[in-house]
């Protein structure tokens, strides 16, 4: 009963981390033939965090831009994480955490459009070895996809960064993730009206637990836009 609680408590809390701040309206007409200007939201900027779910589950969250321009906050929810060998395993690791025992976590943070395409996304993958007290090992890596269209067009990743401050003996590993994507395609050929930025924060405690937080801002955005993120 304890744990039930303790986790509704801290669903409770992720959906309370999110914010939104508000819609601001467009500050250039550049590469807007192709957009429409009756849709644009303008940019917008979310930050959220998310609780560490139990082994073999995932939590997750969708924030989409309603017909007003402004986020809508969709509720925290916990679902099964992958099936078979992965969530096997992870169970077989769900006990407090014992020497030498090594331990898997992911991050996934998504932008779709109105017709649920992702456009662009940044992933964390961690593994740590802890004793309870110190991480003897950890190591977090990032990756980044993005939606491509024929003729060599669509998104495009900009730039990449991710840096880790501990990777061995510490009592937390603590990873910051970037990615910056552009967009040069059929619905702006300028390559000046569209981009996504998106940051990732993962820490990997000595007790076995974790913690990932997000942060996502668009140039322009439209309504139906949806911002998926999860941690497992």
């Amino acid at each position: 009963m304890r744990t039930r609680i303790a986790l509704a408590a801290a669903l409770a809390a992720g959906a309370l981390a999110l914010t939104a701040a508000p819609a601001t309206a467009a500050t250039s007409a550049t590469g807007a033939a192709a957009a429409s200007a009756a849709k644009d939201c303008g940019e917008l900027k979310l930050t959220g965090a998310l609780p560490a779910p139990p082994a073999g589950m995932a939590v997750q969250q969708q924030v989409s831009v309603g017909a007003d321009c402004k986020p809508v906050l969709g509720e925290v929810r916990l679902v099964p994480a992958e099936a078979g060998a992965v969530a096997a395993r992870s169970a077989r690791t769900a006990a407090a955490a014992d020497a030498g025992t090594t331990r898997q976590f992911k991050s996934s943070s998504e932008w779709f459009d109105c017709c649920n395409i992702r456009m662009t996304g940044l992933y964390t993958t961690s593994s740590w070895t802890a004793d309870g007290t110190r991480i003897s090992a950890a190591n977090t890596d990032a990756t980044q996809q993005w939606n491509r269209e024929p003729w060599n067009a669509g998104w495009s990743l900009k730039s990449a960064t991710k840096n880790t401050d501990c990777t061995a003996d510490c009592t937390v590993s603590h990873t910051q993730a970037d990615a910056e994507f552009t967009y040069k395609g059929i619905f702006d050929v300028t390559g000046a009206w569209y981009a996504n930025t998106m940051h990732t924060s993962v820490d990997l405690n000595a007790d076995g637990t974790a913690t990932c937080r997000f942060e996502t801002e668009t140039r322009h955005t439209f309504i139906g836009w949806n911002w998926q993120h999860s941690c497992q």
